[in-house]
């Protein structure tokens, strides 16, 4: 592999090795490692240089995705995955995106009625939107909304993608229900075998429950898994690779400080300095599988 190619490393390519070989059965050979890296490489400036923060080869591998397959990304924001993944997954293969519910919105406290009232046409917004980018070897766009899954994705879907989407669902959880409401959709869209691959925030074990409960961004480990086994899901494992050990967050700080948001430092260099020299947050990276024959809970 050339080290000229941009984004791609030896140690990138070292690390995704041994990720796939941490893989098993027919998902590893499925795993088209050549593809990736021409994806990733291919990608704006923009994109290439969250790679170290991000490491999107390694955390897809890990998770198995393959091309041709049909993938569900929760919350796919401004679409730096969602570009990655159309590419990868090719014409064969399928991208949905999944928003948060609608009456989620106004819970968060920040976004005005007009805002609101524009993401009742989300899901067509976030098709439509990609015809500014979208390939003709990229793969084929849809979307739904939490709790509001089509019929027609019931058991058609090989991976469902929650990359720093959980803690908003997991904060207003006693609201609406909205954590339990994903986790359903996920469970009645995968296969049998279907594999969900979880980044998130991950609060360290010093730090209080109450603030690790996704009003600040971070979430527990043991949470999340506890979720996610009692939905029915199994636990495959973990990685490391979204570690930033710089990321120490006080019971005063939000993940929000830290890039690429800097939502604190607005105004004060010093501070933003401060939390660009730290980085993007500290990740856990969790893999569970939809057991290959089993109702859920």
């Amino acid at each position: 592999m050339s080290s000229a190619r941009p984004g791609i490393t030896m140690l990138h390519h070292r690390v995704l090795t041994a990720c796939l070989a941490f893989t098993a059965g027919l998902a590893v050979a499925q795993t088209d490692t050549a593809r990736l890296e021409t994806v990733l490489a291919a990608q704006p400036d923009a994109v290439r240089a969250r790679y170290a923060a991000r490491h999107p080869a390694e955390t897809l591998a890990f998770f198995e995705v393959a091309p041709g397959t049909t993938v569900i990304e929760a919350f796919p924001g401004d679409g730096w995955y969602t570009r990655i993944l159309a590419a990868y997954l090719g014409p064969d293969g399928r991208l949905v995106g999944a928003d948060y519910a609608l009456d989620m919105y106004p819970r968060f406290g920040f976004f005005t009625l007009g805002q609101v009232q524009a993401r009742e046409n989300w899901v067509n917004q976030w098709v439509d939107g990609a015809s500014e980018w979208q390939g003709p070897g990229d793969a084929l766009l849809s979307a739904f909304v939490f709790g509001a899954m089509p019929d027609s994705l019931d058991g058609a879907v090989d991976t469902v993608l929650f990359i720093r989407a959980l803690h908003n669902l997991a904060r207003f959880e006693a609201d609406g229900g909205y954590l339990t409401a994903a986790l359903e959709d996920a469970w009645d869209a995968l296969k049998p075998g279907g594999i969900v691959g979880v980044v998130q925030h991950l609060a360290r074990d010093d730090m209080p429950d109450d603030w690790a409960d996704g009003s600040n961004g971070y979430l527990e480990e043991s949470f999340v898994i506890e979720r996610f086994t009692a939905a029915g899901f199994e636990f495959v494992g973990r990685s490391d690779i979204n570690f930033n050990e710089n990321d120490r967050p006080g019971v005063e700080d939000r993940v929000w400080r830290l890039p690429p948001t800097l939502a604190t430092s607005r105004g004060n260099p010093e501070r933003r300095e401060a939390m660009a020299a730290i980085g993007e947050s500290h990740r856990m990276t969790l893999k569970f599988r939809k057991p290959e024959s089993k109702e859920a809970p």
